[in-house]
C-alpha cells in the first residue's frame, strides 16, 4: 500500500512527520529541510529559487491534518484507531483482525501467565505489517510502537539471559528488537530516535551489555545497529557519549569483531559474520565522534579492529563472507591514529602495520578503504621508524604503485604518494 505523493517530503521521499512551507510554496518535512539550510543552501530545492534571507518556516497543519486523517481511515483496515468499545466486544475484534491500538496494547501488558504467547504472536504482526506497508510503519512509529519495542528489549530481566535462553521471553526480546529495526528512521535527523534515549537508564544499559555478551548472533547484530543509530543520531548526542565512556559496552562490544571466539551458542556462519560486521560498523560510529576516541584507544578498540582487518585479508572470509564492514574498520583506525595515542596503539599492535599494509590494495576488492589504510599508515609511519620498518618489510612500495596504477580516487594517490615520499628517506 503506498503513500500518496502529496504526503511524501521531496526530498526524503518519506511521508511527512513535520511539514513545513517555504515562502516559495513548497512543502518540506522540517528536519530534512532544516538540514538542506543547515548546509549553507539559500535556494528551494525543487524550484531552485533563491531564499536570500526568507528561510522562514511555516508549519503545514492543513497537510499535517489531512495525513493523519488519512492514516486513521477506515479504508485502511490494518491501521485505523478503534472506538472506544465494550470490553467484550474490543476483545472479540482484537481477536477477529487486530488493530494498531490492540497491538500496541498487548504489547505492553504486564508479564503473566499466557502474556509472552500472545506477545509474540502480537510481534509477528507488527513484524508482517512493517514488512509490507510504508503506511503500517508510519502509523506505528507516530503511535509510539518504538518505546514500547524498545522496552521490551531493554526491560530488568527477571532471571539471567543465560537461563531465559531459548524460552519465550528471549524470543519475545529478539523478535522485538527486529521489529524496533524495522521502524527505526532512516535518517539521522529524525527526532524519533530520541526514544534511543531510553538506555540513558543504568537498567537498560545492563541489560543490552548481557544482551551482547550473552545474545543469539542476529540480536547481537541487531544491537549493533542499535549503537550504530545511537552513536549517529542528532537526538542522541548525550547518549552517545554516555555509551563511548562505558567500560561495559566496550568490554562486550569489541570481542563481537573476532571471529574465534567463543558463542553462547551454536549459530551458522552467517549470524556470527553479521555480528562482526556490525560491531565495526558500530565502533566506526563511535569512534566518528573525537570525544569517543579516547575511550576507544583505553579499552582496546585498535587492537581489535587490526584484529578484525588481519583476519579479513586472510582470505578465511572468501566462502563464508563477512568482510564487508572493512572500509569501516579503516576508517575508523584512520580516526583513531589521528591522535598520539592511537599512533602509538597501531604501532604497538602486532601485526598491525601488516594489517594496513593488506589492505592498501586488493585485487579482489574495488579499493573501498584503500584511503583510510594509507592515511592511517602515513599517520603511523611519520612517527615511528619501527612501523615504517615493519610497513616496507611486508610489500607497502609495491602496493601503493599498484594503488597509483588503480582508479582510486584522487585523495587516495596524494596520500599514497606523500607515504613513498616518507619511505623513500629512510
Amino acid at each position: 500500500m503506498s503513500i500518496p505523493h502529496l504526503f511524501r517530503c521531496p526530498i526524503s521521499l518519506d511521508i511527512f512527520t513535520d511539514p513545513v512551507t517555504l515562502c516559495t510554496g513548497q512543502t518540506y518535512d522540517r528536519p530534512c529541510i532544516e538540514r538542506w539550510l543547515a548546509a549553507g543552501h539559500r535556494t528551494c530545492p525543487v524550484t531552485m529559487q533563491p531564499l536570500g534571507d526568507a528561510t522562514a518556516l511555516v508549519p503545514n497543519r492543513t497537510l499535517r491534518h489531512l495525513i493523519e486523517r488519512w492514516l486513521s481511515t477506515d479504508q485502511h483496515h490494518h491501521h485505523h484507531l478503534p472506538e472506544p468499545a465494550a470490553p467484550a466486544a474490543e476483545a472479540e475484534a482484537d481477536a477477529e483482525e487486530p488493530s494498531l491500538a490492540a497491538l500496541k496494547r498487548c504489547l505492553q501488558q504486564p508479564d503473566a501467565a499466557g502474556a509472552g504467547k500472545a506477545k509474540v504472536g502480537a510481534l509477528k504482526k507488527v513484524m508482517t505489517l512493517a514488512s509490507e506497508s510504508d503506511v503500517g510503519r508510519a502509523c506505528m512509529v507516530q503511535l509510539g510502537f518504538l518505546p514500547v519495542l524498545l522496552q521490551l528489549v531493554f526491560h530488568a530481566p527477571a532471571a539471567p539471559p543465560s537461563e531465559r535462553r531459548g524460552g519465550e521471553a528471549a524470543v519475545v526480546e529478539e523478535l522485538a528488537l527486529q521489529c524496533a529495526l524495522g521502524l527505526m528512521p532512516s535518517s539521522a535527523a529524525s527526532p524519533q530516535l530520541g526514544c534511543l534515549n531510553v538506555l540513558k537508564s543504568e537498567a537498560s544499559l545492563a541489560s543490552l551489555v548481557a544482551l551482547l555478551e550473552r545474545g543469539r548472533g542476529r540480536t547481537r547484530a541487531g544491537l549493533c545497529r542499535l549503537l550504530e543509530a545511537v552513536a549517529t543520531a542528532a537526538a542522541t548526542r548525550e547518549l552517545a557519549l554516555v555509551v563511548a565512556a562505558s567500560p561495559r559496552v566496550w568490554q562486550a562490544l569489541l570481542p563481537l569483531l573476532r571471529h574465534d571466539g567463543p558463542a553462547p551458542t551454536p549459530a551458522p556462519p552467517h549470524d556470527a559474520h553479521a555480528a562482526s560486521d556490525a560491531a565495526v560498523r558500530a565502533v566506526a560510529a563511535i569512534c566518528a565522534s573525537e570525544p569517543a576516541r579516547g575511550g576507544a584507544i583505553h579499552h582496546g578498540a585498535v587492537g581489535a579492529l587490526l584484529g578484525h582487518l588481519s583476519w579479513a585479508a586472510s582470505g578465511k572470509c572468501a566462502s563464508g563472507g563477512g568482510a564487508g564492514a572493512v572500509p569501516s574498520a579503516l576508517a575508523a583506525v584512520e580516526a583513531l591514529a589521528a591522535s598520539e595515542a592511537g599512533r602509538r596503539a597501531v604501532a604497538r599492535a602486532p601485526g598491525g602495520t601488516r594489517a594496513l599494509v593488506r589492505h592498501v590494495f586488493m585485487m579482489n576488492s574495488s579499493n573501498d578503504g584503500s584511503e583510510h589504510a594509507v592515511a592511517a599508515l602515513l599517520a603511523v609511519c611519520r612517527e615511528s621508524r619501527a612501523a615504517r620498518s615493519e610497513a616496507a618489510g611486508a610489500g607497502v612500495v609495491t602496493q601503493l604503485l599498484l594503488l597509483l596504477q588503480s582508479q582510486c580516487g584522487a585523495r587516495a594517490k596524494a596520500k599514497a604518494r606523500s607515504l613513498l615520499k616518507l619511505l623513500k628517506s629512510m
